[in-house]
Formats: C-alpha cells, sequence, structure tokens
C-alpha cells in the first residue's frame, strides 16, 4: 500500500466543447458553489469542436471567484514552453493564483502535426519534455531565459509578471521515461483516465516516479498525485470507468488514496454532467474524506 498522506482536493473536468458552452459555464459555477478545488480543462486544439483551453479558461475565471484552474494537459509541443508560461503567469495575477499547469509532451503526433507542429515521439519527444519543464519553471519564478538547443532558440527573455503563488508544473505521463521526468522535475503526476491507466496498473508507475525521485535528491511525498476518473455516481448498468452508487464511489477512491497513492480526483462524468456533479460534490466527496481521515488516524 502507497498513502502518502498528502491532503485530499477534487475537481471537474470541463467540456471544451463549442456547442456545449452554456452548460459549461453552469457547470464551473455549481463546482465553485459546491466547494471543489480544481476545474480541468483538456487541451486538444486540433479537434474542430473544441474551445482553446487557454480562452476558455481565461473566460471562465471571470464568472468563478475561489476555485482553481488546471490544464489536463496542456501539449508542449504546441505551446512553447517560454509563451505559455507568460500566459499562465498572467492569468495567475489576475486571478489572484488560480492557476496551475499540467503539461504533456504530445501525444498525439499526427494530431500535432496537422496544426504545423513538430510531432516529436518517443526519446526526442522526452527530452523536448524535460528541457520545456526546466524552461516554465525559470520563466514563472521571473528568471532570464537563455538557452540554444536543437529544441529551443531562447535569446535572453526576462520572464514575468511573477505569479502571486506559485504555478504548480504536473506532468501528464503514463510511460517510463516521462513517468521518471515527473520524479525528477515536475511537481506531480497527473494520470491519463482510469480507463487507460487502471487501477492495478498504477502502483509499477508510482513506483517509477518514487525511484527517480529520490535518485534525484526529492522526496516523493511532496509530489501531487492525480487521477482523472471517467464513470458515473448512482448509474446502474454498462459504462466506462468506475460505475456505481455513492459507497461504491466513496470506497474506491478512500482506497485509490491509501492503497494507490493519489491525492486529487477528477470527475469525467459520461453522462448528465450536472446531476453527477451535484452527487460527486455533495455526496462522494465529503465521505471520501471522513473515510480517508478514519483510516489515516487508526480508526
Amino acid at each position: 500500500m502507497t498513502d502518502y498522506r498528502r491532503p485530499l482536493s477534487f475537481g471537474l473536468s470541463l467540456d471544451p466543447t463549442a456547442g456545449r458552452w452554456a452548460q459549461t459555464q453552469r457547470l464551473a459555477q455549481a463546482a465553485e458553489n459546491l466547494g471543489l478545488e480544481y476545474l480541468a480543462v483538456q487541451d486538444h486544439p486540433y479537434q474542430p469542436g473544441h474551445f482553446d483551453a487557454w480562452t476558455l479558461i481565461s473566460h471562465l475565471s471571470a464568472f468563478t471567484d475561489r476555485i482553481s484552474f488546471l490544464t489536463d494537459v496542456a501539449d508542449l509541443q504546441l505551446r512553447p514552453p517560454v509563451m505559455l508560461a507568460k500566459a499562465a503567469a498572467s492569468l495567475s495575477v489576475l486571478t489572484d493564483g488560480r492557476i496551475q499547469l499540467g503539461v504533456g509532451g504530445g501525444g498525439i503526433p499526427d494530431a500535432i502535426a496537422s496544426m504545423g507542429g513538430p510531432a516529436r515521439r518517443g526519446p526526442d519527444m522526452v527530452a523536448f519534455a524535460e528541457e520545456s519543464l526546466g524552461l516554465l519553471r525559470k520563466s514563472l519564478n521571473g528568471d532570464a531565459v537563455r538557452l540554444h538547443s536543437p529544441y529551443h532558440a531562447i535569446g535572453g527573455y526576462q520572464a514575468g509578471p511573477v505569479p502571486p503563488k506559485p504555478v504548480q508544473l504536473w506532468l501528464g505521463a503514463q510511460k517510463r521515461r516521462m513517468l521518471a521526468l515527473a520524479g525528477r522535475q515536475a511537481d506531480g503526476w497527473i494520470s491519463p483516465l482510469n480507463i487507460y491507466v487502471p487501477p492495478h496498473a498504477v502502483p509499477s508507475r508510482q513506483q517509477i516516479i518514487d525511484e527517480a525521485a529520490v535518485e534525484a535528491g526529492r522526496d516523493p511525498r511532496t509530489l501531487r498525485r492525480v487521477y482523472n476518473v471517467i464513470g458515473s455516481v448512482g448509474t446502474h448498468g454498462g459504462g466506462p470507468g468506475l460505475v456505481g452508487d455513492v459507497s461504491r464511489w466513496v470506497d474506491t477512491l478512500a482506497e485509490w488514496t491509501v492503497g494507490l497513492g493519489f491525492d486529487t480526483f477528477v470527475l469525467w462524468p459520461v453522462t448528465d454532467p450536472e446531476q453527477q456533479l451535484s452527487l460527486f460534490a455533495e455526496e462522494v466527496v465529503p465521505a471520501v474524506r471522513e473515510r480517508v481521515a478514519e483510516i489515516r488516524s487508526g480508526r
């Protein structure tokens, strides 16, 4: 069992489909009112029906006051790291620190190429992502950035503005090289959906992250661990992901906390998102918090 004993947090994935804009805005406001910590927006700009993730987050931030936003995850091959840091820092200042950066190396090369991106693959993509994380970190700290490499040509950018609160860098990853990169450099790991990285496949991935963190002189307990959970609360019958009543969700998320090491769960509802959000936030979340507290205290 792996429990890093980090505080729990919960979020909702917002659908960036342009035709569902009115519902997306209602969900963002409802999630804040119901006490969730995060609103997550996927970044697939090559999808013709999707809004641009940063444009959507920027707009929604004006309709909310407390809840934080998370790119889940921003594609580094389509968003140059220095410019991405500028956007994140700017929006962090405008929202009083309500921005976190989930980033990925670019998992769909052909789609990236369709927008003019370089479509890097394999070790080349990992090396690019590692260098990009370093540039993001320096830029978000407000440092001067200069680098000439096969991947980047930055001639001396003086970064700014500096965010009022640190912008966390959480790396989306599922294969060994990227998982090790998360352990070495990122502030946390974002797992793909539970149907892509199922629970039985999580421990080996956590181990890769932990070993890389220790080798880099870092404490694995300091890293955030985010699980994107697709499913339905209270739905009977079939469907992808975690499907069952409230008690099953509570049992499962508590086990995924103390047994698999996750501390943050982002709901991806597959049906009736407004009803699912209500069930998740009002019934599942408080019960999971209570269950995990009981387990950790030995009660």
